[in-house]
């Protein structure tokens, strides 16, 4: 049976890469899949999805206002048969776009694999993320490790200097350069100023 699935993480846990791996293992078995991910993210290039391993693969890039059930049913309509769809970057999703996609499951009975940030650098909730995990069927956590051993469950933003950023907006497109996945505890030091451990630069992923 098809569902809508939410794989969140901090930065750096390696949710690209895992969906990727999941894209390779359904045209493995001569399976097709639509991956999408948002155009704003174009680190890689519009419509490419790049995981810091090395494993690429082309996407369809989509924007805020894209009817993602109507890109899928196109899809079928011009390639045939689709058997899931996966999402990048899924935490730009809005609140629209995320009920669309429990269309694709509920109408098309085609799972939906979304992979993204559950938070942003000030601990709030992204639109995408807030409605992923009121709606989908199955939440998985990636998880990743903070640089104090414990389990990192919160993002910290770095300006040029590697020092922690506090205000600003949301949406902030940047990599290893600029953000730091971190514990709850330490991301209160850091947020707070009070045991800070600023500057983050040691901290950053080679």
């Amino acid at each position: 049976m098809a569902k809508l699935y939410f794989y969140y993480s901090a930065m750096n846990a390696g949710k690209t890469t895992t969906l990727l791996q999941s894209a390779h293992n359904y045209r493995e078995r001569g399976m097709r899949v639509a991956i999408l991910t948002p155009r704003l993210d174009d680190r890689a290039g519009a419509g490419v999805i790049a995981s810091r391993i090395g494993l690429r693969s082309e996407g369809l890039a989509f924007e805020r206002g894209d009817d993602l059930e109507a890109r899928v049913r196109r899809d079928i309509a011009q390639h045939g048969t689709l058997h899931c769809v996966l999402v990048d970057e899924a935490q730009f999703l809005t609140k629209a776009q995320v009920w669309q996609l429990s269309e694709v499951v509920d109408a098309l009975r085609i799972p939906v694999l979304c992979y993204g940030l559950r938070t942003d650098f000030r601990g709030e909730l992204f639109e995408g993320s807030q409605y992923l995990l009121a709606w989908a069927d199955e939440l998985t956590e990636i998880k990743t490790i903070c640089h104090s051993g414990k389990k990192a469950t919160m993002v910290v933003r770095v300006d040029e200097q590697g020092r922690a950023v506090r205000e600003g907006p949301q949406v902030e497109i940047g990599g290893n350069d600029r953000y730091v996945s971190v514990s709850r505890a330490e991301y209160k030091k850091v947020m707070s100023g009070e045991g800070a451990i600023e500057p983050l630069q040691s901290l950053l992923p080679l």
